[in-house]
């Protein structure tokens, strides 16, 4: 079984002219006790299972990736927004052809990174956008109106039931088809369960 070791080191072989950056980088990360794996193919250095810093090679330069690089204080101003206005967190350090690492100065920016990450900085998933508000057709609107027993029943339903009977009933092109699933469905709706509950029970 290959380790992760070993797999940075093919990673490095591979990426030869960016041996020095990347050989000299992982050096300082792992005196920093970082742990070494592979992640989406290129070596990963996580603090406590969380990432922290990425190294990759490319064709025409290297980065050094600092996934919440967005909190790192960068006064000599290395990092980069590699995709800006889609990347919110990830910050990258690149290296162009015939540059070296300045150790004395990435170790500063290891020990920030780090630090970071053992406050809980990081940056939250945005919320998913606002649920679309739940299309209620108008003979099932008006029969919910006028009886508060089936509007109580129907709102204690769960988001997904409620739309199937919501789909179900508003479905039907013809108002009496509309009133014909309504009635079938009240009862149903007031026994607190949902359209298809009983083929899912089979």
């Amino acid at each position: 079984m290959t380790t992760d070791a070993k797999k940075v080191d093919a990673y490095i072989k591979k990426h030869e002219k960016w041996a020095d950056i990347l050989q000299s980088a992982r050096k300082i990360l792992l005196a920093a006790n970082m742990e070494e794996t592979v992640k989406w193919g290129t070596p990963t250095y996580t603090v406590d299972g969380k990432n922290v810093i990425g190294l990759a090679g490319f064709k025409n330069h290297c980065g050094i990736w600092f996934h919440n690089g967005v909190f790192l204080k960068d006064p000599d101003k290395r990092l980069v927004n590699a995709q800006e206005g889609t990347t919110r967190g990830l910050r990258q350090w690149r290296f162009g052809e015939g540059d070296k690492l300045p150790a004395t100065l990435f170790r500063k920016y290891v020990k920030e990174a780090i630090a970071n990450q053992q406050a809980g900085k990081e940056i939250k998933p945005k919320k998913p956008a606002q649920k679309k508000t739940l299309k209620i057709p108008a003979e099932l609107d008006a029969a919910l109106q006028k009886s508060s027993k089936l509007k109580t029943a129907f709102d204690s339903l769960t988001p997904g039931k409620q739309k199937e009977y919501a789909e179900h009933i508003g479905s039907a092109k013809q108002e009496k088809t509309r009133l014909s699933r309504l009635d079938k469905a009240r009862p149903q709706i007031l026994a607190g369960v949902g359209l298809y509950d009983k083929y899912k029970n089979c």
